[in-house]
Order: structure tokens, then C-alpha cells, then sequence
């Protein structure tokens, strides 16, 4: 398994006790929705290695903290701090047509009210306090905020998102 064929889970961000269980930040709106996992995949030098979950359960909320098989010792748990997690991309659950992960809009084209079609997206910088589509225009960088406001409609079968842009955004990429 590749990281290309997995998603981010998340990560893990500390051990809880002696018995080697570990809290893990997910990487999602919705934690509940991984609570009942069997495994997961946990990058170790650039490898992703498959672990067994014998239990898992929502902490304070927001944290899931879980109990690896073969991990029993805090030593054991401690080792494991920091490492990401991922899971494989059929695991993702399904979203509504007007949603979409990030991963799934690549290669989209972008097209505008006023300018027409702006390019395609080559990836998503979610840096920045607003995520942005970068987008290839023949050669030339385009970043659109990822707004709910600019983004009209998602067409994941012909693989367009139709946008509205402030008026002067374009051109300040495209002169």
C-alpha cells in the first residue's frame, strides 16, 4: 500500500497509559466516524505498516484514543508518538455531489463566469488560513480561494467546478 492509495488519517499525538495505548488528532470533522476501525496503516521511515486495533474510542471529544495489538508497554506506545496515520482511499465515506475532498478534484478544470475556463487544478494549498486551488493556466499560477461563495458547482463527472470570482482576481494573475 502507497501513500497515493490512502488517505491522511492523522496523527499520533501522544501515549495515554502503561498499557500502550496511544491519542490520535484526526483529521476530521466527523471523529465518530472512526471509532469502529480493525487496522490502520502507520507511516514508519517512509513505510506504511499495517497495525490492528484491539479497541478505540472517542477522548474528550475530539481525540481517539486507541489500543494497538502488540503495542502493551509505554515504551512501546512512546515510540510510536508523532507517526501519521492513513487509511485507504475506498474507506473514504461517500460524499454529497456538491462536496468533494481534495484529493478527488486534481486535474479538474476551473471554469469562470467571466473568464471562461482558468485552468486545471494542479493542487490545493490548505497552508493558509483559506485553503486555495492552485491552477495551471499555461504555465502560469491562478490561486482561487476554496470560499463557498466563489465555488457555484462541482461537476465530478465532467470534472469542472464553475466559480464566480471577484471582479479583478483573475486579472491579477493573468494580466
Amino acid at each position: 500500500m502507497t501513500k497515493e492509495e490512502c488517505f491522511y488519517l492523522g496523527r499520533i499525538v501522544g501515549k495515554f497509559s502503561f498499557k500502550g495505548e496511544v491519542l490520535i488528532k484526526l483529521d476530521t470533522d466527523e471523529p465518530e466516524t472512526y471509532t469502529e476501525m480493525e487496522s490502520v496503516f502507520v507511516e514508519y521511515n517512509e513505510n506504511l505498516v499495517p497495525f490492528f486495533i484491539e479497541r478505540s474510542y472517542l477522548h474528550k471529544s475530539t481525540l481517539l484514543r486507541a489500543k494497538f495489538e502488540d503495542i502493551d508497554t509505554e515504551e512501546d506506545a512512546e515510540d510510536m508518538v508523532g507517526a501519521d496515520l492513513y487509511l485507504p482511499l475506498n474507506l473514504l465515506p461517500e460524499l454529497p455531489e456538491d462536496k468533494f475532498y481534495f484529493h478527488e478534484i486534481i486535474g479538474f478544470d476551473v471554469l469562470d463566469e467571466d473568464h471562461g475556463n482558468i485552468g486545471k487544478i494542479v493542487s490545493i494549498n490548505d497552508s493558509t488560513a483559506q485553503a486555495l486551488f492552485e491552477i495551471n493556466k499555461d504555465g502560469k499560477q491562478v490561486l482561487i480561494p476554496m470560499n463557498d461563495e466563489f465555488i457555484q458547482k462541482v461537476d465530478k463527472k465532467n470534472r469542472q467546478i464553475r466559480v464566480v470570482t471577484p471582479e479583478g482576481l483573475i486579472d491579477l494573475y493573468l494580466g
